[in-house]
């Protein structure tokens, strides 16, 4: 009786455990996941920030150009 008790508290225990380590991973997979779409997001923005430069540069281009034509 004490070995059938014994061994359904070590089952018990091994239960427990391995639940906790496959919440552990689910959480660690979940934070990483978070961590991407951050630095997708930050990518996404520095982009736009970028192209806005490039259409700024653009302009004054074509107002500089426009100006040494029309002297």
């Amino acid at each position: 009786m004490i070995r059938t008790i014994a061994a359904a508290i070590a089952a018990f225990a091994l239960l427990s455990f391995g639940a906790r380590a496959e919440d552990a991973a689910k959480d660690a997979a979940k934070a990483a996941d978070s961590t991407a779409t951050t630095a997708d997001k930050k990518m996404d923005k520095m982009e736009k920030k970028a192209h806005k430069k490039g259409k700024k540069v653009k302009k004054a281009a074509s107002d500089a150009k426009a100006d040494v034509t029309a002297k």
